[in-house]
């Protein structure tokens, strides 16, 4: 159970994960990123990203990633068509302040049985996307949540906690020049009860510290392996300083 590795891992320490996009990365890179970034002490791998994803080039990274690692491997959709059934669990989520019924619910829906059927692990999430935003506010449609505005934040995410949801996810957006401010972090820390996991933007040891400091239980990243020109010294020291936090 993916949600119980979780559960244990954080109490040993504050969580990485790594996401790979196959709609980015050739298989090669997908090799050479999974390989260096375990090797770093990575906790665990998400695949998704891009937003025309098919199911064979999502089915051929979870098949790469658990041939190069054992570690987890959860699907982070964007639509119900790239659900793979190779994965470990999947995060089963809403995009709770996107202005679209497709990315609030409908995707869900269209997926619910497949999820049922290849007996992938829902891990339920409040997907909050905060500004900037960058391409996953775009694509799913969203009011990115202000960056000055804590309790508007608070507010969405104790609602995903209210509806049953066990993890709320902070995103910035991949590329993002900052992280989430840590103001936000914290403010949600002190209120939910549930995994909070923080992404985008994350690119220094002393950035991963920050938000973890602020109350991350899990930080994502993304754009960092992709870009790195000594990804496992990078890596390392991002890791390390999540795990110290």
């Amino acid at each position: 159970m993916i949600h119980e590795y979780i559960k244990n891992k954080r109490k040993e320490h504050p969580l990485h994960f790594t996401l790979l996009d196959p709609g980015k990365t050739s298989p090669e890179e997908l090799i050479n990123f999974a390989t260096q970034t375990a090797a770093s002490g990575t906790d665990g791998f998400l695949v998704g990203g891009s937003t025309d994803l098919s199911l064979e080039k999502v089915d051929a990274a979870v098949d790469i990633i658990k041939e190069t690692t054992h570690l987890p491997v959860i699907l982070f959709p964007t639509h119900a068509s790239s659900v793979s059934g190779r994965a470990d669990a999947i995060f089963f989520m809403s995009l709770l302040n996107s202005e679209s019924r497709q990315f609030l619910v409908g995707e869900q829906i269209a997926s619910a049985r497949w999820v049922k059927k290849i007996g992938l692990e829902p891990l339920s999430m409040a997907y909050l996307v905060v500004e900037p935003g960058m391409a996953a506010g775009k694509v799913g449609q969203a009011q990115p949540l202000p960056r000055d505005n804590p309790d508007l934040v608070v507010s969405h995410a104790l609602a995903g906690q209210y509806l049953g949801m066990s993890y709320i996810y902070l995103e910035a957006g991949s590329g993002a020049s900052e992280p989430v401010p840590s103001e936000i972090i914290r403010a949600v820390r002190d209120e939910i009860d549930v995994f909070q996991i923080v992404g985008g933007g994350i690119k220094t040891p002393e950035s991963a510290s920050e938000v973890v400091r602020a109350g991350a239980d899990i930080v994502v990243t993304g754009t960092l392996v992709e870009t790195s020109e000594k990804l496992k010294e990078d890596m390392s020291n991002l890791i390390k300083a999540i795990h110290s936090g």
